[in-house]
């Protein structure tokens, strides 16, 4: 019997749909505790000299894009890596929650004189976005974690890993040209991704991971089977 194609691994479907809650909880659910809070402001002489460019928002917004393609092929990885790369990302998310719930951040944001449709588009963007939960930028370490699905993937072209390096970098780039976020966001963002890349797999928390999905998706397949009569 041919087997169906899936976009996502079934095995995958459950650890995706945690780090998307918990992503979800740690920029969303953080602010119901810290927005009383003194927020404190990082930027320093190098942050005053980026100047502001508001067309870099169609690189900031178009994230969203690389993101679910690369995240796609993360996991569609041999099992193994795609728990290294899915579980590095949910340790991450937690290490963020402890970092905006401890140290809550800040920064200033320009006046938008203009009229450009750029300009109007970033007053959306800060009506909608507030100047919190920027240290560690998740902008920046989720598309560094974008970089790290297909960086020693063999089934992916060489072609390919570059242009995922050339987008997350200038995905960092827009960051800062957007005045979203500071340099040291930028730089703790990509730290904490390779870093919580390698801690997954020398600690054994990916393996761990990975067991715990397999029980439960087996679990899940167990009551499937049950709840249409089969015998398992």
């Amino acid at each position: 019997m041919q087997k169906k194609f899936e976009i996502i691994p079934r095995i995958m479907w459950m650890p995706l749909i945690l780090t998307l809650t918990l992503n979800s909880i740690t920029y969303f659910g953080s602010r119901q505790f810290t927005s009383n809070r003194y927020h404190f402001d990082l930027s320093n002489r190098l942050d005053d000299g980026i100047p502001f460019v508001p067309w870099t928002v169609v690189i900031y917004l178009g994230c969203y894009v690389f993101w679910v393609i690369n995240y796609v092929i993360g996991c569609r990885q041999e099992r193994d890596r795609a728990f290294r790369f899915i579980s590095a990302d949910f340790a991450a998310k937690l290490v963020c929650l402890f970092c905006y719930m401890a140290f809550p951040t800040t920064n200033t944001r320009p006046v938008i004189e203009g009229s450009s449709v750029w300009e109007e588009i970033m007053r959306l963007l800060y009506r909608m976005d507030a100047a919190d939960n920027l240290l560690p930028s998740i902008h920046c370490l989720t598309s560094w974690f974008c970089f790290l699905a297909v960086r020693k993937n063999e089934k992916i072209p060489v072609w390919y890993k570059w242009v995922s390096l050339l987008i997350a970098v200038s995905i960092c780039i827009s960051t800062l040209t957007t005045k979203q976020h500071v340099l040291i966001d930028v730089f703790a963002g990509v730290a904490l991704a390779e870093l919580s890349y390698l801690f997954v797999e020398k600690s054994g928390f990916s393996r761990w991971y990975k067991n715990v999905m397999e029980k439960g998706e087996k679990w899940m397949a167990d009551r499937r089977r049950w709840m249409h009569g089969e015998k398992y």
